[in-house]
């Protein structure tokens, strides 16, 4: 296993819990990459040009890194390149800042070639605005003069925005593929939901007692990449399931862009389930669904929302109810569960049922025949049927979409 010392500088303004909530989160993001924690550093102050920290704390993690040996410093803090260069050459160790983490835990859970594709356009979009610094320092030794590094600055930048275009064609490519596939489903009658949430508040465990899968879900950050999709009956009601990536705080629009056709699963969905760690704080809860609601807002105005506190069998009754009143507005249609003892799931695919895209009932006779028999094969498939009789006529009563409706009409009429 690898190891790291973890480094975060405190705003003097921000508040202790807040601080606390971050730096717990950079633990696990640091053992979800496997990294081991072999040492802890905290500042609080504003932003030193050239370190970020004091040069006092740096000759400090100096020290440290010379006692204890470890194969990264990760700070919490965004860095700029110049500042990763410095505090690497003091420390005489590899510096990364939160979110080359985050691309390092994306680049081993990547297994599918458009997972490959969005962490590579994820990692060249945050070495973009970065190109003409690295140069500088990679080849500071080997300018001829004033100036003299402008063409390789141009050529390094252009080589990373040719093979982002190469990159965003491709996955619009997956794009327009997937939209076909989102189009079929919907046209045969399939509605669709989006599981959501922070990172790590249970929605692979939720999704794998939902459908019965075995979805990989463990106590860490991150573990669903790309996303899972799979049948649910909601009252008779066929509905396709997708598990996805979960939200992080500051989640930088370069991620969020290159990730696009892997969200668009959430912001293409009929209902979206936006998924609830119970168990923590208020404080903490009410700060990560700021933060899913802050990501999803522009693309969810009109999609409807049901909140699922999940993990309820970790709290009590009175501590949940009272964190489910304080937290109102940011919880539309608010659901209690746990996805380990299945409590709370009628309750769920009620709440589901409500909202999903209203289905028409309609009672439709025609010959029994071959092709009647095939019609009724047909509705059972695609609607749910509340009643059916068999005389010279199938008489049959269901409820689906429209565009079914429609197509049983006409087939009917055809028959008839």
């Amino acid at each position: 296993m690898k190891s790291a010392i973890i480094v975060k500088r405190n705003d003097p303004r921000t508040e202790d819990e807040e601080n606390e909530l971050q730096m717990n989160e950079l633990r696990e993001l640091a053992a979800a990459a496997d990294y081991k924690i072999i040492g802890e550093m905290v500042q609080a102050r504003h932003p030193d040009r050239k370190y970020h920290i004091g040069r006092g704390k740096v000759d400090e993690l100096a020290q440290m890194v010379a006692e204890l040996c470890p194969d990264k410093i990760i700070f919490h803090n965004p860095l700029s390149t110049m500042q990763v260069y410095n505090l690497s050459e003091i420390c005489r160790c590899e510096t990364i800042d939160k979110f080359q983490l985050i691309l390092e835990i994306f680049a081993t859970r990547a297994t599918t070639h458009r997972s490959k594709l969005q962490v590579e356009l994820a990692r060249l979009q945050y070495e973009l605005p970065r190109a003409r610094a690295i140069i500088s320092i990679l080849k500071k030794e080997e300018r001829p003069g004033f100036m003299g590094l402008g063409g390789y600055e141009d050529s390094y930048a252009q080589d990373i925005k040719n093979r982002m275009i190469r990159i965003r064609s491709e996955l619009e490519t997956i794009l327009k593929d997937n939209e076909s596939l989102r189009a079929l489903r919907h046209s045969r009658g399939f509605s669709l939901l989006a599981l959501a949430g922070y990172t790590n508040a249970g929605k692979s465990t939720l999704f794998n007692a939902l459908v019965d899968e075995e979805v990989p879900a463990r106590d860490m950050l991150f573990t669903t990449l790309l996303p899972t999709t799979r049948s649910l009956n909601v009252h008779g009601r066929e509905v396709l399931l997708t598990d996805t990536v979960g939200f992080i705080e500051d989640l930088p629009h370069w991620m969020i862009d290159a990730f696009r056709s892997t969200l668009d699963e959430i912001f293409l969905a009929d209902v979206v389930l936006l998924v609830v760690d119970s168990s923590e704080s208020l404080e903490i809860i009410r700060k990560k669904l700021l933060v899913c609601h802050e990501t999803m807002w522009d693309q969810l105005q009109d999609v409807a929302i049901v909140t699922v506190f999940n993990k309820m069998d970790l709290i009590s009754e009175d501590e949940l109810a009272q964190r489910m009143l304080s937290l109102g507005y940011l919880a539309p249609n608010p659901v209690i569960v746990s996805a380990k003892t299945g409590f709370g799931f009628n309750e769920l695919k009620v709440q589901i049922s409500d909202l999903l895209p209203k289905w028409e009932r309609i009672s439709l006779s025609f010959p029994m025949s071959e092709k009647g028999m095939s019609i009724v094969a047909w509705i059972f498939a695609e609607g749910i049927v509340h009643s059916i009789h068999y005389d010279e006529k199938v008489s049959i009563d269901f409820e689906a979409r429209d565009k079914i409706i429609n197509k049983a009409i006409s087939l009917a009429t055809e028959l008839s």
